[in-house]
């Protein structure tokens, strides 16, 4: 096992252990609003204190940034730790048990190492690039949908974004004619992962930030996918849009969402 990927599931196993126990009390768990439709709770704070202090235990050089406390900047900023301790916060905080610890190693701008951490079902999403991804120790494919036709989809909301509801939902309803249903969680990592496992045949979602989709989008690319911003560029990082599954239902994504796109969407 890749050393950094065995300190990356080390913290999020660790972290996912106090994410369940939180669960079990309710009463425990404080939230509060840090922006438009968006909570943070003493479980996420909690949990990312753990694991930044596994990451800074193994590698005191390393620079990490995480959803609660930004960037920590280390004597080695080739080697970012990106991490959400908690995505999937507000199913958390209304006890929906649909929530993960995503965690990515990226070595001069390339992700290296993904974990995706489901604590409530057990499962343990992880991913070294160039070796394939995993679930449980079992390798994951993708699907091989050749086109939208009976496949799944997950998406998510612009719930904190909201002047593109529109666009948005003129996607949803030009993809639901093709489409055979959608899927919405409320976690993004956990929505990639499922990509991977070929749990959905596709994803997209409008505006994420990196803790949220960088170990994801690893996982997908080493389970046979590829991930595009809207418009199949590389841009996913400043945009925070992504379009992801096998190239074929990326490729039928891309081409159906296009035509509906505002200038906005295209950077």
């Amino acid at each position: 096992m890749h050393p950094m990927l065995n300190i990356a599931v080390r913290a999020a196993r660790k972290a996912g252990n106090l994410i369940a126990k939180f669960y079990e009390t309710p009463d425990a768990v404080e939230a509060s609003q840090k922006g438009d439709n968006d909570f943070v709770t003493n479980v996420d704070r909690e949990a990312e204190h753990l694991i930044i202090e596994v990451i800074r235990k193994a590698y005191p050089q390393h620079t990490i940034i995480s959803e609660e406390r930004g960037e920590m900047a280390g004597e080695d900023p080739d080697v970012q730790w990106i991490i959400d301790p908690l995505d999937g916060t507000t199913n958390f905080i209304r006890r929906l048990p649909h929530f993960c610890v995503s965690i990515a190693v990226r070595v001069k701008g390339r992700t290296e190492v993904a974990v995706v951490y489901d604590p409530m079902r057990n499962e343990l999403f992880t991913s070294t690039r160039g070796q394939g991804a995993q679930l449980n120790g079992y390798r994951l494919r993708g699907s091989n949908a050749k086109d939208l036709s009976g496949t799944i989809l997950a998406t998510g909301f612009p719930f904190k974004l909201k002047q593109h509801s529109a666009t948005y939902i003129n996607i949803v309803g030009k993809l639901f004619t093709q489409c055979a249903d959608f899927r919405r969680t409320g976690s993004a990592a956990l929505d990639l992962a499922y990509v991977a496992s070929s749990r959905v045949d596709g994803f997209f979602e409008i505006g994420l930030k990196p803790w949220d989709f960088a170990a994801g989008e690893l996982l997908v690319r080493e389970s046979g996918g590829i991930v595009t911003d809207f418009v199949g560029g590389h841009n996913s990082y400043v945009s925070g849009n992504i379009v992801a599954g096998n190239p074929r239902v990326v490729k039928a994504l891309l081409s159906t969402m296009r035509d509906e796109l505002s200038d906005a969407l295209k950077r």
